[in-house]
């Protein structure tokens, strides 16, 4: 089955028409396919896609790509230099019908230091077009080639050391539709995903170089979506409306991991597993090659900020691969109710229960500091120490620091609040959001006071001695 037959089936509920009805045309296989015209194809960055092929015919379809060595943002405070398909990553995204002939023009910034090309796997020719658009700087390579499988493909570097290239962010897509192109939707975006090496470790700041060692052992400090952590986030999540439909070109340039692609909260309708012609109906997560796209189509049926995720999540909440879908319009609580009662769970009924005559065990006082912070590391690492880590920096976009803590450092009695009530919501850490929970401790004055003047002892703090009588005073105040 072509692509336009199972697009047609997979995507199209009302959809009744035979393979041929589907695919307008005369049936001429593609690669004899005429062509008619010339047009210059509209490239775009992430995550926007060009227009949509629709019933066109084939063309001679120019493509305009220029690549660019630059420094960029891969975190924050975080520098990397990027090799670029037309100075973004992922590359610029290519839109094609099957038959078109391209006419390939890759020129290589002067200012470059090293020579590339570009493989496309959407072509049938040696090296997908490499062994043809090997280019030094200041130099331009035409070459052509005729599209004749429809489905959505990746490009990238293929000079050596070919993961080396790739690593630093030569990849993109190219999408083939069938004839009559694809079904229509209401919004259409461009994400790709990659793991990136660096000297330094995940938020270690500066300009960081490539760390080959790190690409061959396969152990990435970031994975992210579209080049650097945050693409996706804050001002630049993706959006639509209530009751749209969605499609998104994922893509996945490596050049090591496999991607499980999922977005929290939604159902992919139909899934072009590894991009071509094979549809999944109803899927929550789907496997993205290295090297390799899918294409999932769904439609967004109430408001909210949907999480976009590897569902790898230690990637996800510790190297980047996060990203947002933010969906505007009325609710439907009969559809999803949101938060309706909120209550307090005790597993032994509404009141903690007690032994006739017995006493809850006091926890043992430490007779002088010493004493305290050595009892507050105990305590420490019970109940703090999966979140804040051992050496007190956290988790990079999850759990603030608390070693050399501006917002710990300067005000005592709020840690204190924070510990005994919990916090919600934004705050600003060493410059640094965080937005999250930090569940109220159940804790004893003791084990506040000792935790505490563990922590102002530890890591670059201020040496700060809580004592229980601080914290009685906090707990009775609220």
């Amino acid at each position: 089955m072509l692509l336009g037959a199972a697009l047609c089936i997979g995507l199209l509920s009302n959809c009744t028409t035979t393979q041929d009805e589907s695919r307008p045309g005369t049936g001429t296989p593609p690669a004899e396919m005429k062509v008619s015209g010339e047009s210059i194809a509209e490239m775009t960055a992430p995550p926007l896609v060009p227009k949509p092929v629709g019933n066109r015919a084939a063309t001679k379809l120019i493509v305009n790509m220029e690549i660019v060595e630059k420094e960029g943002e891969m975190a924050d405070g975080v520098r990397y230099l990027y090799w670029t398909f037309n100075g973004s990553v992922p590359g610029s995204f290519i839109r094609t019908r099957i038959g078109d002939e391209v006419e390939f023009h890759l020129k290589n910034h002067p200012d470059n230091k090293l020579p590339h090309n570009i493989d496309l796997h959407a072509v049938t020719g040696p090296g997908g077009g490499a062994a043809s658009s090997f280019v030094a700087p200041g130099h331009e390579v035409v070459f052509s080639f005729k599209v004749i499988n429809p489905g959505l493909y990746v490009y990238h570097c293929a000079t050596a050391p070919v993961a080396m290239h790739i690593a630093n962010g030569m990849y993109g897509l190219i999408l083939v539709e069938p004839e009559g192109g694809l079904p229509p939707v209401d919004k259409e975006y461009y994400i790709m995903q990659g793991d990136f090496y660096t000297k330094g470790k995940n938020g270690e700041p500066g300009l960081q170089p490539f760390d080959m060692q790190k690409a061959v052992d396969e152990h990435p400090d970031y994975v992210v979506f579209n080049g650097k952590v945050g693409a996706l986030t804050g001002e630049n999540a993706i959006k639509a409306n209530v009751g749209e439909t969605v499609r998104l070109f994922v893509g996945n340039g490596g050049p090591n991991l496999i991607s499980s692609f999922h977005v929290i909260g939604e159902i992919f309708d139909k899934v072009h597993v590894e991009g071509g012609d094979l549809v999944n109906k109803n899927v929550q997560t789907t496997l993205v090659p290295a090297g390799g796209a899918a294409i999932v189509d769904f439609k967004v049926e109430v408001p909210g900020t949907f999480v976009i995720v590897d569902h790898s999540l230690t990637r996800t909440f510790n190297k980047g691969s996060l990203g947002m879908l933010t969906v505007s319009g009325d609710e439907n609580k009969q559809l999803y109710s949101g938060k309706q009662t909120e209550g307090i769970y005790q597993p032994e009924g509404g009141t903690i229960q007690k032994m006739p005559g017995a006493k809850a065990p006091d926890a043992p006082k430490a007779a002088n500091l010493e004493e305290r912070i050595a009892m507050g590391k105990t305590v420490y690492a019970k109940t703090c120490l999966a979140c804040h880590q051992d050496n007190g920096l956290g988790i990079a976009n999850a759990f603030p620091p608390l070693a050399k803590s501006d917002y710990l450092n300067a005000d005592a009695g709020r840690a204190i609040d924070v510990v005994l009530h919990g916090k919600t919501g934004e705050i600003t850490v060493n410059g640094q959001k965080y937005n999250g929970v930090m569940p109220a401790q159940v804790l004893s004055d003791e084990e506040i006071a000792n935790v505490l003047s563990y922590v102002y002892a530890s890591w670059g703090n201020k040496k700060q001695e809580i004592k229980p009588g601080m914290v009685a005073a906090k707990r009775s105040s609220h």
